[in-house]
């Protein structure tokens, strides 16, 4: 059996090596990001997964929101960028680590979701040097006493796939008031930032209206509009079914609006949050 124990990837060259630094450059964008309360139960956020000077100012707009929180699943959901497989990938077992410390697995409700599709497999290979996962943690971490895991990466992110694992998330997670779901996605890459923005306003807008079959659409007649486009629209569906009513675009922004950023060829960066509010 493989290691339990996923140990970072990309700490060192993504974020930085040391406790110290990461926590330093999390409160740096967690301080400049500024959000206001939101109506309702927090249900799901979709953030974005670059380098963390780059993608960190954005994704803070989400993870302001869980300010005060503790004792929480966390359901990460991202595309798979260096293997090729169909269906989902849990790392079911164990923990993972990264400088800031070592974050347990959720290991009954990945269980629960292996058993609530065959599309969840228990499969750790895809996990070991993926980042879009592991971008997420520095806030997490940083910000979340008592934080659990369930990682899940999306191999094909074919509309079947997706349908599949919005049917084992809402079944796994129906009642529990302890977990949140976490699309991690970047938008367009590598356009100028004028043609990167229109691209990625349609799929914002898709955000904004909590459209997750318009999302679908969009990203199956274009694939270069994100490259989480299925985990954004798995969990806007599974929020959805959880009581989600409504969709808050926190933040858009490039990777040319960081500091030395190049605007000839950006990537585009989305935070959202999904929220159940009462009638």
């Amino acid at each position: 059996m493989a290691s339990v124990v996923r140990r970072a990837a990309v700490a060192g060259t993504w974020y930085p090596g040391d406790a110290p630094s990461i926590a330093a450059e999390v409160d740096a964008h967690l301080a400049r990001a500024s959000v206001d309360a939101l109506r309702g139960r927090l249900v799901g956020l979709i953030s974005p997964h670059a380098g963390l000077r780059y993608s960190g100012p954005v994704a803070a707009h989400a993870y302001a929101l869980l300010r005060g929180r503790r004792d929480l699943t966390i359901v990460l959901v991202g595309p798979a960028h260096g293997a090729a497989f169909d269906g989902v990938s849990v790392w079911a077992r164990g923990s993972f680590v990264t400088p800031l410390g070592e974050t347990p697995i959720d290991e009954d409700l990945a269980a629960a979701l292996g058993r609530a599709s065959e599309v969840v497999m228990d499969l750790p290979g895809p996990h070991r040097e993926e980042h879009s996962l592991e971008m997420q943690l520095p806030f997490l971490q940083r910000l979340v006493p008592g934080l659990r895991l369930v990682p899940l990466l999306m191999g094909s992110q074919a509309r079947e796939e997706v349908d599949a694992l919005v049917a084992a998330l809402s079944s796994a997670l129906e009642g529990r008031g302890d977990v949140l779901l976490v699309a991690s996605s970047d938008l367009s890459h590598y356009h100028p930032a004028a043609v990167a923005n229109e691209l990625d306003a349609r799929v914002v807008a898709r955000v904004r209206e909590f459209d997750p079959e318009g999302l679908m659409d969009r990203l199956e007649s274009f694939h270069g509009h994100a490259c989480g486009g299925g985990p954004m629209v798995a969990v806007m569906k599974a929020a959805r079914a959880l009581g989600a009513s409504r969709a808050s675009v926190l933040r858009y922004a490039d990777s040319g609006d960081a500091p030395e950023g190049d605007k000839s060829h950006v990537v585009g960066y989305l935070a959202a949050a999904l929220t159940a509010v009462p009638a």
